[in-house]
């Protein structure tokens, strides 16, 4: 039980992360490499797509993970 309870917490970030490339894509996606541009580059709609259904598969994928492992340990 104590595995699950330090899995959770040290995924937090990781949810955290998906959410906000769900919530903001464009922002996602150019975080550490907007450096290499002069300008700020426009991501096309299907790499916005594909970033908001990838975190979406992320998160709910993560969320059924923690119930399996929470009903399997208790």
């Amino acid at each position: 039980m104590a595995g699950v309870i330090l899995s959770f917490i040290l995924f937090i970030p990781v949810y955290a992360v998906l959410i906000w490339s769900y919530f903001d894509p464009e922002e996602s996606l150019l975080f550490g490499k907007r450096w290499m541009y002069q300008e700020d580059p426009e991501p096309s709609p299907a790499a916005i797509r594909y970033i908001k259904v990838m975190s979406l598969i992320g998160i709910v994928g993560l969320t059924f993970v923690f119930i399996i492992l929470f009903i399997k340990f208790i």
